[in-house]
């Protein structure tokens, strides 16, 4: 049914317990499709503004700088023993998981706020307020809304849905394609009430047209050698190197400059030395870096970078950041992306040979005749940034920039994990659903000192890679074989005669002045774990720095 034919539905007020609800629902199932599903009813059955800020939450769109932690934990620690509270919360390893439990609620409180309620005292209340209002809605909310309460307040949602997904549920409520919602996306703010109009067929779709706006990224497929190559032409197909930053897109419109993440996250704030380099009008397509002097740094010189809300004069200049251009969406005023690949490549070079800047460069092209000389390149690079490269790129010569992840028109052929046996040191609790399990594991290879004594040095950490019965099993022996405690941390035993060993994988390997092993991984899993091997047999700190030659 198209929007406009759809009726309008019949809605009930809807408290912070519907919120809650959709949460809980939310975080106790792993199905995509089924996930989809909550979040379209919960739009189709709140009424605005609710379900525009439970869209907001989902996304990630809201921030409260008055509450914090801290708050929370002076609300509960003046209504119940601090150590009491304290034992509880080491034992449930969650904040709000804890607080919603042993809160005691006063009889008598006032009915359960709205989510709009909520969110509207949170923007203008200053932080003597917060205090009182936390307590007055944790006296009327069940458990259930006084986690999901203080899960909006922190930003620590994590209940398995991505910003995308949720507009994804979005284009199925209303019967258009999710490129059309992230079209439009950056021009609205929470809660959405034009976008909900278009989407019920109350009103015509917003207008895209805001300065500075991101468009929705093109994603490419990852290769499968055995089946994609007997049914492709590299004739058809032009390779870059897949470069090992993170994918962003800099736009300068009409006066206004930003810097996004593929997912349309804005980081132009911690990024400032980029955004004043983008003196030029359009929008590009490339990878965050760092470049000194046109030479590209490891990943773990951007780490130094990413995730930081200040960037301080002396980080700016040891670790300067820059763009490795792929593509050109916006040229002037003109809209690139529904042109072949190879007139926007043209254009992209033109575009970026007119840049007085070296803080933005032209991701090289790399010519193949077959895909057997492709796979050697990619199995031995040319010496230079390319040894730094995840692995390749392909994208058709007539491929337009299509919004989403099409079957065909791009590749990644990324390079094959490494992988080394480790032995767990150290588990700490997850969050959300995993909050009850010791789902975080650093694990480390041996060492040997000068008298030839070998002990454990931790070499990463990995929450990811194993399945619900395997993490039921690891947090087993995580609790039957831990030896200390340093508050949500638990110490496990790991000697050369007994210790639980993981194959793991991971990308890259950098040397690190951070970490007392002296190297650091990038996106180590666990592969797998075994159960068979001997800790002893793990491998040694050795094999990695023999990996960094």
């Amino acid at each position: 049914m198209r929007p406009a034919e759809r009726t309008e539905p019949v809605r009930h007020s809807m408290s912070m317990r519907a919120f809650a609800h959709l949460l809980d629902r939310l975080s106790l199932t792993s199905s995509r499709n089924a996930k989809l599903t909550l979040i379209e009813n919960h739009l189709r059955q709140t009424p605005d503004p609710d379900r525009g800020y439970a869209l907001a939450a989902l996304t990630g769109a809201l921030s409260f700088n008055a509450a914090k932690p801290s708050f929370i934990r002076k609300a509960v620690e003046a209504r119940m023993d601090s150590q009491l509270f304290a034992w509880s919360y080491d034992y449930v390893g969650d904040l709000a998981e804890t607080v919603a439990l042993v809160w005691p609620a006063k009889p008598g409180a006032n009915r359960p706020p709205e989510l709009s309620e909520v969110i509207d005292a949170l923007h203008s209340a200053s932080r003597t307020e917060v205090q009182r209002l936390i307590e007055g809605w944790l006296d009327a909310l069940d458990p259930d809304g006084r986690w999901a309460l203080l899960k909006l307040m922190t930003g620590g949602l994590r209940v398995g849905v991505s910003s995308r997904l949720a507009k994804q549920a979005c284009a199925n409520f209303g019967g258009v394609e999710i490129g059309e919602i992230e079209e439009v996306w950056h021009a609205m703010s929470p809660p959405y009430g034009d976008l909900f109009a278009w989407l019920e067929g109350r009103s015509e779709r917003p207008s895209p047209d805001a300065p500075g706006r991101f468009r929705p990224v093109m994603l490419a497929q990852p290769i499968d050698e055995a089946v994609d190559f007997a049914k492709l032409d590299p004739a058809d197909y032009i390779a870059e190197w897949k470069w090992d930053g993170i994918r962003v897109q800099a736009v300068s419109e009409r006066g206004m400059r930003k810097l996004y993440t593929r997912t349309g996250d804005d980081i132009s704030a911690s990024f400032l030395d980029v955004i004043d380099a983008l003196d030029f009008e359009g929008a590009l397509d490339g990878e965050l870096l760092v470049l000194r002097d046109g030479a590209l740094a490891s990943f773990g010189d951007l780490q130094q970078r990413l995730n930081r809300k200040t960037v301080d004069s002396k980080q700016l200049a040891n670790f300067p950041a820059g763009i490795r251009a792929y593509d050109l969406l916006l040229d002037g005023e003109e809209d690139l992306r529904g042109l072949p690949f190879v007139e926007r490549r043209a254009r992209l070079e033109t575009f970026v040979g007119r840049l007085k800047t070296g803080r933005i460069d032209l991701s090289p092209l790399q010519p193949f005749a077959t895909w057997e000389a492709l796979a050697a390149l990619r199995l031995d690079p040319p010496e230079g940034d390319a040894r730094l490269s995840e692995g390749l790129m392909l994208k058709r010569r007539d491929s337009v920039y299509e919004t989403g992840r099409p079957k065909g028109p791009w590749f990644k052929w990324k390079r094959d994990p490494r992988l080394i046996d480790a032995v767990l040191m150290y588990a700490q609790r997850g969050h959300g659903k995993r909050s009850s399990f010791y789902s975080d594991y650093t694990f480390g290879v041996w060492r040997e000192d000068e008298e030839g004594r070998r002990s454990l040095t931790p070499v990463g950490k990995a929450y990811f890679g194993f399945t619900d019965d395997e993490l039921k099993q690891i947090d087993k022996f995580v609790r039957d074989h831990t030896i200390e405690r340093f508050g949500p941390v638990r110490s496990v035993r790991a000697d050369l005669e007994f210790g639980l060993v993981f194959e793991v994988a991971f990308e890259g390997l950098q040397r690190s002045t951070r970490h007392k092993s002296g190297v650091a991984m990038r996106f180590p899993r666990i592969n797998r774990i075994r159960w068979d091997k001997p800790a002893r047999e793990a491998d040694e700190l050795a094999t990695l720095e023999a990996m960094l030659s």
